[in-house]
């Protein structure tokens, strides 16, 4: 074979490669979850809807957006250790996936970050060993000048989604409790925050493949 035409076959096989490779990554990274199936929301006061009434919280606006049977299964002033304490109910109802959202309340209450972690990775354990699909969500790290100002993620959750391989929604109580107009009080989403944390979850998890 001449030399132009080796080149001409190593250029055809780079195309088909990155042809090849284009469309992987076009692919849906999760298997979508169909609507009607049981998703269960376990956290705390932003996952029951402090703040707002019940009709307004996150997981019933994600159900409307889903067409999924969302439990809200948030309980104020949980801690990362009680949802951990809890996560075994959880499993009995056999849900298709569960968004776990929790750890907020371990910063206000100065649990150090790495029973944090543990509690995190513990719940997120039981959860895969129980064949359920997890979506963890993170949380602000708050700390004494953020209460009255711009918030952000606080970073362990990135650390526990890659460690443990599960999808990870960022971002998003951030933005809202970094809007006076998305609040009811200082750690809170009103009806609007919350209505826009859910449309951003829902679509980060279209994006994903798990919602279509």
């Amino acid at each position: 074979m001449k030399i132009r035409g080796k080149f001409l076959v190593l250029a055809s096989m780079g195309l088909v490669a990155t042809l090849s490779m284009t469309g992987c990554d076009s692919e849906p990274k999760q298997e979508a979850v169909p609507a009607g199936s049981i998703v269960i929301a376990l956290g705390d006061s932003l996952t029951y809807g402090y703040g707002a009434s019940l009709d307004a919280a996150y997981p019933k606006v994600l159900a409307d957006l889903s067409h999924w049977t969302v439990i809200n299964a948030g309980v104020n002033g949980d801690t990362s250790a009680d949802v951990l304490a809890r996560v075994d109910d959880i499993t009995t109802q056999n849900p298709d996936l569960v968004l776990l959202g929790v750890g907020g309340n371990d910063v206000l209450q100065r649990v150090q970050p790495e029973t944090t972690r543990a509690n995190i990775t513990a719940t997120i354990d039981t959860l895969k060993s129980a064949n359920i699909d997890v979506v963890l969500i993170a949380e602000p790290h708050f700390s004494a000048s953020a209460l009255f100002g711009r918030v952000s993620d606080n970073p362990l959750y990135e650390d526990i989604a890659d460690a443990k391989e599960v999808p990870l929604y960022s971002g998003g109580w951030s933005a809202v409790l970094s809007d006076d107009t998305l609040k009811s009080d200082r750690i809170h989403a009103n009806a609007a925050g919350y209505r826009q944390f859910a449309e951003g979850l829902h679509d980060y998890l279209q994006e994903e493949g798990v919602a279509r």
